[in-house]
């Protein structure tokens, strides 16, 4: 009796496990852990999953969506920006200031985004003319626009008196806060730079191998400068959330958690450290996750100082996964 061969059905699930992974986004694993956290958070407290808590996780959310948006681009190439929350602290309170000395609204908001994008550029030409490691150079810029809001300050908030600046903050379309539906649009329009784009595509070369991105044309200065003018202009989108939330330039905006979370929401997102890899659409899950877990923490009122070390083992466990991942390639 002819027996068929015992491979048969193996190579046949083999197959299927790798049709199944072709199938499957990349995203999927990272959707499914925060599907898990967002059960497992309604579960714990009724608290969480109510229409005011949601708002409320959206609204601050939408600040480390913005910076890990920023970041996301600022990692693809190999790079990292440690002055996105400071970026955010100087436009927060450049807008105030401004709108203190008469300026209109609409103007202090511009001059806000065009400074937190010089900021940006300013690192990117600092480390292709220097070559200094974006490490170093970003710390140092760090410690210059977190330090500047303080010193004209005196560290002490602004307070604003003009009303419409409240629209940016405090709005609502539709239903949805008008942060929200900012940080979707760029979202959206990222997602799309990235894969459509020239530009895009010289992103992920420059991330993957900058010698061989230079080699076959890709001007590889400008493609840094641009990503962390890029990281720079997200910043200053959170600083003018922060601002108009709170109707004040707040000297501190940003230099709390918020730059943790971008790292760690981009890296559990997928994108990695190394540059070359990783999506858009990863790492607002990634963010997302990070945000929901803080807030969720914060719901079943768990002291604040375990925040840090809960998204430190996420950083650690994301990295970790990273570095592995990159072995095997």
């Amino acid at each position: 009796m002819d027996r068929e061969p015992a491979t048969t059905p193996s190579a046949e699930e083999g197959a299927g496990v790798r049709n199944l992974r072709k199938r499957l986004p990349d995203e999927s694993g990272i959707a499914f852990v925060l599907l898990v956290i967002l059960i497992g958070g309604a579960l714990a407290t009724p608290d969480f999953l109510t229409l005011s808590n949601l708002k409320i996780l959206l609204l601050n959310g939408a600040v480390v969506g913005f910076l890990c948006l920023g970041q996301t681009f600022v990692l693809l190439t190999g790079g990292i920006d440690l002055a996105c929350g400071s970026i955010t602290a100087l436009t927060c309170v450049t807008a105030a200031l401004l709108m203190s000395l008469g300026i209109d609204w609409h103007v202090a908001v511009l001059a806000s985004l065009s400074i937190g994008i010089v900021a940006g550029a300013v690192s990117g030409l600092l480390i292709t003319a220097t070559g200094v490691p974006p490490f170093i150079v970003t710390f140092a810029m760090m410690g210059v626009a977190g330090s500047i809001p303080q010193i004209v300050t005196g560290a002490e908030t602004i307070q604003v008196t003009q009303e419409g600046y409240k629209f940016i903050g405090q709005s609502y379309l539709l239903g949805v806060p008008f942060p929200v539906l900012a940080l979707g649009m760029t979202t959206v329009s990222a997602i799309l730079f990235l894969r459509r784009s020239v530009l895009g595509t010289h992103i992920y070369a420059v991330g993957g191998n900058a010698d061989a991105a230079r080699l076959a044309g890709v001007n590889v200065r400008k493609v840094t400068i641009l990503v962390y003018a890029i990281s720079g202009f997200c910043g200053a989108c959170g600083g003018l959330i922060y601002g108009s939330r709170l109707m004040n330039g707040y000297p501190t905006a940003g230099r709390g958690d918020e730059l943790f979370f971008s790292i760690a929401g981009a890296v559990v997102g997928g994108v990695s450290l190394f540059g070359g890899k990783g999506s858009i659409v990863g790492a607002a899950i990634g963010a997302t996750l990070v945000a929901t877990i803080s807030n969720l923490m914060n719901v079943l009122n768990v002291d604040s100082y375990w925040q840090p070390l809960v998204i430190g083992l996420i950083i650690l466990v994301g990295v970790t996964f990273d570095t592995m991942r990159s072995r095997k390639h």
